[in-house]
C-alpha cells in the first residue's frame, strides 16, 4: 500500500471526523430502510450498508473545490462529500426543504456548491458527467479533479468505454472509481465479466488501473490520493476498482435470494467501520470510550434529520411545474 501524504495519515483532525461520517452513512441508511418498510417514504431506494469506507476513504483526500458524480446507490458519497442530512433526509420525505424541494427523491440528490454533481438514476449515468466536468476543469486551468463512481455492473455500458477513451486520449483530470460489491443487482459480477478484476480494462487504454480493499479506509485513501496527484498533475485518468459488498439487497423490493447467509455472514465480519475503529485505536488517535461517543453522536444527528423533515412542509401543488424542463 502506498504511504499517504504525511499530514494527512498523522492528523487526527483528519482522520478522526472519519469515523463519524461512517456512522452518520450507516444510520441514515438503515433509518431509510426502516421509513421504506413502513410506507412513510415513497419511490425506491438502494442502500450502501457495508460499503462506507469506499466513499469515505475518497472524498476525504478530495478538495473542497474537487467535484464528484455519483450513482443511484449515492446517500453515502452525499455525505462523504459534505451534505447535509437534514436536507437529504427531507429530500427523501418529499418535502420543500430538501436538496430537489422534494421533487427529485433518492436518486437525484445534488450539491454543487460542494462539488457533488448529482446522483443519477440511470445506470452509467455519471460518466459523461464526469469526463465532461474534466474536460472543463482542464480547458480553463481550474485545477479541479473529477471522482466518478460507478458500480461493477455499470463497467458493462458503452458510455463507460466511450468516456474512459476520451479522458484518456484528453489526459483529463478524472478518477473512475468502481464500487464492486460483487452484484450487479442479482447477478454475480464473475457471471459478468470475463476478467478477474474491472481494474484490468484500465491497460486497453494505456492509463493505471488499481484495486483496493474497499473496507479498508486508509488502503482506499492512499490510493486515491496517488490518483488524484497524478491526475492534478496532467497525467490524466486512473481506474479504481475498491472490493467490498452491499449488506442490503439491490433496492427495497430486493430479498437476496441469490446469496447465501454464509457469505453475508463473512462480508459482515469485515465490517469497514469495525475496522476502522481498531485502526484508529492502534494509532492512538482515540479510546473505545471517545468513539463510542462519536457513533452517539452520528446517531442523535440523523434522528435530529428525521424530526427535521417530519416538520418540513410539503410542496403545493402550484408548484408542480416548477423546477422542471419544459
Amino acid at each position: 500500500m502506498n504511504e499517504l501524504k504525511q499530514d494527512t495519515v498523522s492528523s487526527k483532525e483528519k482522520l478522526i471526523p472519519l469515523y463519524k461520517q461512517m456512522w452518520l452513512i450507516r444510520y441514515f441508511e438503515e433509518k431509510v430502510d426502516e421509513f421504506f418498510a413502513k410506507g412513510m417514504i415513497h419511490g425506491t431506494t438502494h442502500l450502501a450498508v457495508g460499503q462506507e469506507a469506499t466513499a469515505v476513504g475518497s472524498c476525504a483526500v478530495l478538495n473542497e473545490d474537487d467535484m464528484i458524480t455519483s450513482t443511484h446507490r449515492g446517500h453515502g458519497h452525499c455525505i462523504a462529500k459534505g451534505a447535509e442530512v437534514n436536507r437529504m433526509m427531507a429530500e427523501l420525505f418529499g418535502r420543500t426543504t430538501g436538496y430537489c424541494k422534494g421533487k427529485g427523491g433518492s436518486m437525484h440528490i445534488a450539491d454543487v456548491s460542494k462539488g457533488n454533481l448529482g446522483a443519477n438514476g440511470i445506470v452509467g449515468g455519471g460518466f459523461s458527467i464526469a469526463t465532461g466536468a474534466a474536460l472543463t476543469s482542464k480547458m480553463k486551468n481550474q485545477g479541479k479533479v473529477v471522482l466518478c463512481y460507478f458500480g461493477d455492473g455499470a463497467s458493462n455500458e458503452g458510455s463507460f468505454h466511450e468516456a474512459v477513451n476520451l479522458a484518456s486520449i484528453w489526459k483529463l483530470p478524472v478518477i473512475f472509481f468502481c464500487e464492486n460489491n460483487q452484484y450487479g443487482m442479482s447477478g454475480p459480477v464473475k457471471e459478468m465479466v470475463n476478467i478477474e478484476n474491472i481494474a484490468q480494462r484500465a491497460e486497453a487504454y494505456g492509463i493505471p488501473g488499481h484495486v483496493v480493499e474497499g473496507n479498508d479506509v486508509f488502503d482506499v485513501m492512499s490510493i486515491v490520493q496517488e490518483a488524484v496527484d497524478f491526475a492534478r498533475n496532467g497525467g490524466g485518468p486512473t481506474i479504481i476498482e475498491a472490493k467490498t459488498y452491499r449488506w442490503k439487497g439491490h433496492s427495497k423490493s430486493d430479498a437476496k435470494k441469490y446469496r447465501t447467509r454464509e457469505e453475508e455472514k463473512e462480508w459482515r465480519e469485515k465490517d469497514p467501520i469495525a475496522r476502522y475503529k481498531e485502526q484508529l485505536i492502534a494509532k492512538g488517535f482515540f479510546a473505545e470510550e471517545e468513539a463510542e461517543a462519536l457513533r452517539k453522536e452520528a446517531k442523535q444527528e440523523i434522528e435530529d434529520s428525521v424530526e427535521f423533515a417530519k416538520n418540513s412542509p410539503e410542496p403545493g401543488l402550484e408548484t408542480l411545474m416548477e423546477d422542471i424542463y419544459a
